[in-house]
């Protein structure tokens, strides 16, 4: 098996030479810069490692991986840019690298030009109550994330619009707001703030293509944590000697630590079919929808389940800030809310299969219609 193969749980004949090579580039940058220092200076609010690091992803065209040639990108689709998620994930990446991505991409396809400087994605019908009178826009959004080191917002409207507005103007203000991750997920108000563009938005057949496809990174980012945490607690199991053995060598550890492996393989099966299935261009598949909201309850479930079992395989030391555990299960506990929890997902998929009626709900689910 393959590094490459190994780091990202995909076969080798589903695996492009463009996804090896993303792959292989940002593991190979993330296990050199991402650091347990790192994180924990990130955690005290000191962000001048993640933004040195920021600059490295800049040079290497990470953020702008989706973006087609033809707008000066890298013109990879999904499926091949899912190891850079789920390698945010599983190195902890404190970067809005996976934001930045998904906007720069947006921004592509409504032909809008890439503007320099980083960028934030709000999904206004989830996250705002705002008014566009002409070219200003008014009102508040909550939970951005990275809004107060970003230079722009992509926003999704009601109207089906999509915006670029500079936060860095007079007519925008920012309050600080944190995740448990201490990731920033910040209020901004708007007051007659100017528009830089608009244009309608792609993915016309997203109803919220902030939201869904937010939440399928998400889910990615869950994946890669998830791994994490698995591989911390397997081997603590197998080094910590406990009653004369090793933990792993316990039946009660090995089963509870073989459930959550089960789970994380569920999470990460779920989340490559809605990668397969998400558009880099308005040829969005029917399935997509579905998709997403499996992958995303997949993963919230399996990141509730791998939280409370590696911190019992760990015990106190876990929860301590010389262990590095903390770092992924606090975001594990962060994410999995984001962009919908796996309980609001479920309760969507739940309200489609009532709608289909006991007629149609074979054949809608099986299509992966709901």
């Amino acid at each position: 098996m393959t590094t490459t193969e190994h780091a990202n749980n995909v076969p080798a004949s589903t695996v492009s030479e463009l996804q090896t090579m993303i792959a292989d580039s940002v593991n190979r940058l993330f296990a050199d810069q991402v650091t347990a220092d790192l994180r924990r200076a990130f955690d005290r609010g000191d962000n001048r490692p993640a933004l040195a690091l920021q600059e490295l992803v800049a040079e290497l065209g990470l953020d702008r991986a989706l973006v087609p040639t033809e707008a000066d990108g890298s013109g990879a689709s999904w499926a091949e840019t899912y190891p850079v998620f789920r390698a945010i994930g599983f190195a902890q990446a404190p970067l809005p690298l996976a934001e930045s991505m998904l906007a720069r991409l947006l921004l592509a396809r409504a032909g809008i030009a890439q503007p320099e400087g980083e960028l934030t994605i709000i999904e206004a019908s989830r996250q705002a109550s705002l008014t566009q009178t002409g070219s200003t826009l008014s009102g508040t959004a909550t939970a951005v994330p990275w809004a107060r080191s970003a230079q722009w917002a992509v926003i999704s409207t009601t109207d089906r619009q999509l915006l670029l507005v500079d936060l860095q103007q007079d007519g925008v203000s920012i309050s600080a707001a944190d995740n448990l991750a201490a990731e920033p997920r910040d209020s901004v108000v708007f007051e007659v703030a100017h528009i830089t563009a608009a244009q309608p938005r792609p993915f016309a057949s997203l109803s919220e293509p902030v939201w869904f496809l937010g939440a399928m990174i998400r889910s990615a980012m869950l994946v890669g944590a998830l791994e994490c945490v698995l591989t911390e607690a397997v081997n603590h199991a197998n080094t910590r000697v406990q009653f004369g053995k090793p933990l792993g060598k316990f039946q009660a550890i090995q089963q509870a630590l073989a459930t959550v492996a089960g789970a994380i393989a569920s999470a990460r099966v779920a989340t490559r079919v809605a990668f397969d299935a998400a558009p880099v261009d308005d040829q969005t598949r029917s399935t997509l929808a579905f998709d997403i909201a499996v992958a995303k309850i997949r993963c919230g479930e399996a990141a509730t389940l791998a939280t409370n079992v590696t911190h019992q395989v760990l015990g106190a030391i876990g929860f301590t800030q010389e262990h590095t555990l903390h770092f992924a299960t606090r975001r594990l506990w962060s994410w999995r809310a984001e962009f919908g929890s796996d309980a609001s997902w479920a309760q969507a998929l739940g309200e489609a299969a009532i709608a289909a009626g006991g007629d149609g709900f074979w054949q809608k689910l099986t299509a992966r219609a709901l």
